[in-house]
């Protein structure tokens, strides 16, 4: 009954302000099209009335029928560089999932940090935080579920698995600290990759891998001990007096044997990738077009050309490309449309006119209700849709009221990657949630606090940390950018 409500409450809306509603005062026939077909995409995006990635399809239909924009230009945000190297970096994912060579990584880790239990979260929350810095924080978390899964029932013996604490307490660490390991570098979330978007579209400014780097893995490191201490101190009781058996963790490694070939070689392409992401300036030298996506693409290209010890086939081959996430595809495509359509019609100048009010208002408590907004909104919609809607709006308040787009665009993209409360917040969490050793209460009780922490952390240091690591006086918008 309630689906059924949401189907028809996005088409109900277009409509009534389609056809009788608007345009408003300074809103042309175009900005006025897309402004309703927004609330449209709204609305099912938030709702899930249908499946979010076939809500992504909309702006194809819509508008160009209202005459908002083009469907050449609409078709084209599709196709973005962007998405393409979301696809390369899937790629190779899945090429060290195919080789386990995720389990050799994680195993070494956690034997490194140690086996009493809170030292073994530790060593999981660094291995998926390492492992989600540079692929997917969706894909990371699925690679983790099951050693997570093989390591609790070890601890907690097997009648006790979905009562266990400490299974609880693991479960919520691969979670968190795959979407906190996310944002540290530009392309660990798909949020990163839309702000990244938005600030070619609206600014022609292009965030390299590096400058990201080093403003965003100093946050992700103090949240991710922040959200350690918390979990394993005052979440839920661990008895953390006793120890796991390393043995556990060295019969696990032994399982795996000596490192494959096939690991190798997908051990130096990740690692070449990584450098030279790293490195592109001094690549640039030689090759002056190079492009983030240009090196994921090539390394990616790397995977399908040399062979596995059966010469008969290669590292990864087309049939492992069914595991792509298609539906995250569909909605980057769907967020990039309609940012373009909100610039390219100019609804984001009409909403930039509006906001001017704000002019008068403390920057530090935009900045704070910005990421409480922001926080809270992921918790109940997709937090790749909710950057898609929010930061074309963003980064229009940033030219009304005179401030840096970096300041506010960024406090909203972090924020959208630290949802910790409910399963549908982020990709992580639904993965763990569905192990069956976390209930909603749980999942709550927890990320109610951690959500708490994340919003406070991030203002303060967006406000007071960014522009130091940054040079910017973030009370001033940029000539540059104008």
């Amino acid at each position: 009954m309630l689906k059924g409500f949401n189907i028809i409450l996005g088409p109900f809306t277009f409509i009534i302000f389609y056809l009788f509603i608007g345009p408003f005062d300074g809103m042309t026939n175009e900005s006025h099209g897309i402004f309703c077909s927004v609330l449209w995409i709204a609305i099912w995006w938030i709702t899930e009335a249908i499946p979010i990635p076939i809500t992504s399809l909309l702006p194809l239909i819509l508008f160009p029928l209202t005459g908002g924009y083009d469907l050449n230009l609409t078709a084209s945000a599709y196709g973005n560089d962007i998405i393409y190297f979301y696809l390369a970096g899937f790629f190779l994912a899945i090429a060290m999932e195919k080789w386990n060579l995720h389990k050799r990584i994680a195993l070494n880790i956690i034997s490194l940090v140690g086996t009493d239990k809170k030292s073994m979260i530790l060593g999981f929350m660094i291995a998926t935080a390492i492992l989600s810095a540079f692929l997917s924080n969706t894909s990371t978390s699925i690679m983790m579920l099951p050693i997570g899964i093989a390591i609790i029932s070890q601890v907690s013996g097997k009648g006790a698995n979905q009562q266990s604490n400490f299974g609880k307490v693991l479960m919520l660490g691969i979670a968190y600290s795959a979407s906190i390991g996310g944002f540290s570098t530009l392309y660990g979330t798909p949020p990163n990759l839309i702000l990244k978007s938005n600030f070619e579209q609206f600014f022609n400014f292009t965030m390299d891998f590096d400058y990201w780097f080093i403003m965003a893995l100093p946050l992700s490191i103090l949240l991710l001990i922040i959200c350690w201490i918390y979990l394993v101190n005052f979440s839920f009781s661990l008895s953390s007096a006793s120890k796991i058996n390393k043995d556990q963790i060295i019969n696990k490694l032994k399982e795996l044997g000596k490192i494959k070939y096939e690991e190798t070689i997908v051990l130096i392409i990740f690692s070449c990738f990584v450098f030279s992401l790293l490195f592109k300036s001094r690549i640039e030298l030689i090759f002056s077009s190079i492009d983030d996506t240009i090196i994921a693409i090539f390394y990616a290209i790397l995977l399908f050309i040399f062979n596995s010890k059966n010469k008969n086939k290669k590292i990864i081959d087309w049939k492992d490309s069914k595991k792509l996430p298609w539906g995250i595809i569909l909605l980057f495509g769907g967020g990039l449309s309609l940012a373009a359509a909100m610039q390219g019609s100019g609804l984001t100048l009409w909403i930039g006119e509006k906001l001017y009010a704000l002019n008068n208002v403390s920057l530090i408590l935009i900045i704070i209700t910005i990421v409480f907004a922001v926080n809270f909104l992921t918790e109940i919609t997709s937090n790749l849709a909710t950057v898609s809607m929010i930061l074309p709006i963003l980064a229009t308040m940033s030219i009304s009221l005179g401030l840096h787009p970096f300041v506010i665009m960024i406090s909203a993209t972090i924020a959208a990657s630290c949802a910790f409360m409910l399963p549908v917040a982020t990709p992580p969490n639904a993965v763990v949630f569905g192990s069956g050793y976390l209930r909603i209460r749980d999942m709550v009780k927890t990320g109610i606090v951690m959500n708490i922490i994340s919003i406070l952390l991030v203002s303060l240091y967006v406000y007071y940390i960014v522009p130091l690591i940054w040079n910017i006086d973030i009370s001033i918008f940029p000539d540059s950018f104008k």
